[in-house]
């Protein structure tokens, strides 16, 4: 007979994840263009970040499949509000990039939020 572990029982935390994909089709751009979008692009994280949406973004690098540019961490609570706002990023309406949304779960107070944005 095995006795139950003591503490408190397991407990999963739900996010949304948002892939963001580069388009199979995607239209070609000046450098200043790509350049005006990125910063755009940059300033949406920042404030999903600043309103409490965005847990945490960044790039990929040196990955298999160079459709998959980066990820986002939201905790909205619901998949069409990350959505809609993942499809709001200047990168997204300008078709430079595309998002997947699903569901992430991990362990409860594995992820913590940056305490500030410099």
């Amino acid at each position: 007979m095995t006795e139950e572990p003591q503490g408190a029982p397991f407990e999963l935390e739900r996010f949304e994840l948002v892939l963001l994909k580069r388009p199979a089709e995607r239209s070609e751009l000046s450098e200043d263009e790509a350049d005006r979008i990125q910063v755009l692009h940059l300033g949406h994280l920042g404030a999903m970040a600043d309103a409490g949406h965005l847990v945490i973004a960044g790039p990929f690098d040196e990955q298999r499949d160079e459709s998959l540019r980066g990820l986002c961490l939201y905790q909205t609570g619901s998949l069409d509000r990350t959505r809609a706002l993942a499809e709001a990023d200047p990168a997204v309406l300008a078709g430079r990039l595309e998002v997947d949304v699903m569901y992430f779960y991990c362990e409860k107070d594995a992820v913590r939020r940056p305490t500030s944005r410099t």
